[in-house]
């Protein structure tokens, strides 16, 4: 997930545009020839994206008898773009979802159910935790493709020459960070104003954005006002750099690439563009840790990922070759190959080979996934964060106090999130 910013607009502009690159799930084939499914990858275009061409020729070249139609969708505009060629009945035969996406389509019917078919005949493989975020009302309509959990990315000379070590709590952090910028000049840690990237601080503090069971609102709690007022104390105290707050997240990388800040929190999808910055020719200069933990004690670390989904208005022909595509795109092989050649991270538990693991970011981000806590599985999850994100942003300016911005968010879901109507806030 989370590149940059949760988009919020273009609604408009995104309509026409689906229309216009939807996958034509009907047209395009004849009788007796070969069968065309369209994909949308949502992967990051330049550092991601290579790899998957590949696999499609691969896939194409093992089955002559489909041909896979390659669309690279921006991930800040692919829910909504899907969403409304599904509903003028022109969506993608396979979709890369992010897992939080996968409840909300299924509500919503769009999204064609995989049990039993050829899309999942090795699902054991797979991590369990993963496979049950992909199921809704025990029916799964995702198979996971690749995971990600935040970690703490720091440059490792930056470190030495400071005399710190990767900090484990926030208050160890905010000593590192202030001892850096005594010794090296350079900023302590930049924090993208995206309010994914606030899980963190909220699940270090023992709180949860939402109480399924109990069907309450949490994210404005005691642990989530605690969490955002720790996030504003490190940046009123210079901990960490003031962000942008309209390209929060590129502005973040560049800084870090460039070695102008010395931690970051972030994923394995960063790891690729990270390694081509000056800062980081020696692959061993990036380092990665757990991300820091709150006043629980524990590691906040939230965990992430991709599934493939079909879409249900396909024809039955294309149903089963996306579900012959999306067994392919999963294999053990198909994984492998990924996470070597991107900084995605395997799904299954057989495709983290010796190849994989010998990498140190993998073999880093592994131990971080040990203790990661996955995102509540609800239907609009995609949502709550565009919502909380704006709210986020209006109290790190100051415009808003942390406990009027957590509860106007409270609000905004209860209200604008149809899972969460009958959910209290209080």
């Amino acid at each position: 997930m989370r590149r940059g910013i949760a988009a919020t607009a273009m609604i408009a502009s995104l309509a026409l545009a689906a229309t216009a690159c939807g996958g034509d799930s009907d047209s395009g084939d004849k009788a007796g020839g070969p069968v065309t499914i369209t994909w949308w990858d949502t992967s990051d275009a330049t550092n991601e994206a290579p790899t998957y061409k590949k696999l499609v020729k691969e896939f194409e070249k093992a089955n002559d008898g489909i041909k896979v139609k390659y669309q690279n969708v921006p991930f800040a505009e692919a829910e909504q773009k899907y969403k409304t060629a599904a509903q003028a009945g022109k969506a993608p035969d396979v979709l890369r979802a992010d897992v939080g996406w996968t409840a909300g389509l299924a509500a919503n019917q769009y999204l064609a159910p995989l049990d039993g078919t050829d899309a999942v005949k090795e699902l054991d493989s797979f991590k369990k935790g993963l496979v049950e975020g992909a199921k809704v009302d025990g029916k799964l309509y995702g198979v996971p493709q690749v995971t990600d959990a935040l970690a703490l990315l720091y440059n490792q000379d930056i470190f030495d020459e400071a005399g710190v070590e990767a900090p484990t709590t926030w208050d160890e952090l905010a000593k590192a960070a202030k001892t850096i910028k005594k010794k090296t000049g350079v900023d302590g840690i930049y924090l993208n104003p995206d309010s994914y990237f606030a899980l963190p601080f909220l699940y270090g503090e023992g709180g949860s954005m939402v109480d399924v069971e109990g069907e309450k609102i949490t994210v404005n709690d005691k642990a989530g006002n605690k969490a955002v007022q720790t996030v504003m104390d490190l940046i009123e105290d210079g901990v960490a750099v003031k962000p942008d707050y309209t390209d929060g997240y590129n502005n973040m990388q560049a800084a870090f690439k460039d070695g102008k800040v010395a931690m970051v929190i972030n994923g394995p999808w960063s790891t690729a563009d990270d390694l081509t910055g000056k800062a980081f020719k020696e692959k061993e200069n990036l380092g990665i840790a757990s991300v820091p933990a709150g006043s629980s004690g524990k590691a906040g670390t939230p965990t992430g990922g991709h599934n493939l989904v079909v879409y249900n208005g396909s024809s039955a022909a294309k149903k089963t070759a996306a579900q012959k595509f999306v067994a392919f795109m999963t294999s053990k092989k198909s994984q492998e190959t990924a996470a070597t050649e991107t900084g995605v991270l395997p799904t299954r538990d057989d495709a983290y080979t010796p190849a994989v693991i010998s990498d140190p970011i993998k073999g880093a981000f592994k131990d971080v996934l040990d203790d990661a806590t996955a995102r509540p599985n609800v239907a609009g999850v995609s949502d709550m964060f565009a919502e909380w994100t704006k709210q986020y942003i209006e109290t790190l300016k100051g415009n808003t106090s942390v406990e009027k911005g957590l509860d106007a968010t409270a609000d905004k879901w209860k209200s604008n999130v149809q899972s969460l109507k009958d959910y209290s806030t209080k």
